[in-house]
C-alpha cells in the first residue's frame, strides 16, 4: 500500500474513534431526559448508553411484551388472529388511551392488537390478556416469566398495559432488550406499528410515534406516558442492512422525546457509516 493509501485508512479509522467518543460523552445536544440507550441491531453493538439501567416506570412501552405474548401465541397455535373476543365489563370500562370498546361486544382478536400497537389501547390490552390468559392476573403472571426469560433483569409488571401501579418499573435497557427480541422474532409486527392511523366505530385515532411522518426510515415501534414518569419511545428505523432501535425514557414532553430519539437515530446512523467507510478502506489495502 502507497503512503498516501495508508495515511488515508489511519485518518478514517482515528474519525470514526473520534466520532464514537463523542458519542459516548453525549457531545452535540444533550440529553434531558431520564434514560436512554441506543443499539445498532445489525451487529448487536450498543453505541450509546445513559442511565440506561434506572429504574423508571414502564408506561405503554408495556404494551410491547403483552404483544410480544400474544403474537407468539399466535404463532404457538394457542390462539387464532380471527377468534373472535368478547369485551368483558373490566376492558371496556379501562382508562386512559383507548378503543373505546364497548362492553359485550366481539371483535376479532387481530383489531384489538392493532388498537395496542398504533394507537395504545388500553381497554384492548385487558380484553387481549383475559383471553389469551384467562384474566389479567394469569396474564401479567405470564409477562414476568417473559421478561425474565428475555433477559429483561430488572423489571416488573402489574397489568398488561401499563397503566400506574405501584411496584411496575422497568429500565432503559430491559426495554432494549424486549425491543429487540421481539423484533427479531416477530419483524411482520412492523407493518401494523409503522401505521400512522386506525380506525375502530368510525373514531379514527393517530399514533403518537411522530417519527413515523418525520424521520426516514422510522417504522416503530411504541410510545408511553404517565405523569410520574414522564415520556417514553422506542424507535426503530432501516437504513440498508442497518437497524438501529433507540430507547428515551422520561422526558419533559412530547418533542424533546421525539427530538432526543431522532438525534440518537442520526447519530446512530452517521457512526455505522463511518464505521462501513473504514472496513471498505481496509479491504482495499490488499
Amino acid at each position: 500500500m502507497t503512503i498516501a493509501k495508508r495515511t488515508l485508512v489511519l485518518a478514517a479509522i482515528l474519525t470514526v474513534l473520534l466520532f464514537a467518543a463523542n458519542l459516548s460523552a453525549s457531545t452535540g445536544p444533550v440529553l434531558t431526559c431520564r434514560s436512554a440507550i441506543l443499539l445498532d441491531m445489525t451487529t448487536d453493538r450498543v453505541l450509546f448508553s445513559h442511565n440506561a439501567d434506572t429504574a423508571i416506570q414502564p408506561a405503554s412501552i408495556t404494551k410491547v411484551l403483552s404483544l410480544y405474548i400474544a403474537d407468539e401465541a399466535i404463532r404457538q397455535g394457542e390462539v387464532r388472529p380471527q377468534d373472535a373476543v368478547r369485551i368483558s365489563r373490566k376492558a371496556g370500562k379501562t382508562g386512559g388511551s383507548k378503543m373505546f370498546l364497548q362492553a359485550g361486544s366481539t371483535l376479532p382478536l387481530e383489531e384489538l392488537l392493532k388498537g395496542m400497537a398504533v394507537v395504545s389501547a388500553n381497554d384492548a390490552s385487558v380484553a387481549v390478556a383475559e383471553y389469551i390468559g384467562g384474566g389479567t392476573e394469569k396474564f401479567v403472571e405470564r409477562m414476568n416469566r417473559k421478561a425474565r426469560e428475555l433477559g429483561m433483569v430488572n423489571s416488573n409488571f402489574k397489568n398488561p398495559n401499563g397503566l400506574p401501579a405501584k411496584g411496575q418499573f422497568t429500565t432503559a435497557r430491559d426495554i432494549l432488550t424486549l425491543a429487540r427480541a421481539y423484533l427479531r422474532h416477530f419483524p411482520e409486527s412492523l407493518d401494523i406499528h409503522s401505521q400512522q392511523y386506525y380506525t375502530y366505530r368510525r373514531i379514527t385515532q393517530h399514533n403518537r410515534n411522530t417519527l413515523l411522518s418525520r424521520y426516514p426510515n422510522a417504522d416503530g415501534l411504541k410510545t408511553g406516558w404517565v405523569h410520574q414518569a414522564g415520556y417514553h419511545i422506542v424507535a426503530t428505523a432501516k437504513r440498508g442492512d442497518t437497524r438501529l432501535i433507540a430507547v428515551v425514557m422520561g422526558a419533559k414532553n412530547p418533542r424533546i422525546r421525539s427530538r432526543e430519539a431522532e438525534w440518537l437515530l442520526d447519530e446512530g446512523f452517521r457512526m455505522t457509516q463511518e464505521k462501513q467507510q473504514v472496513e471498505a478502506a481496509q479491504q482495499g489495502r490488499g
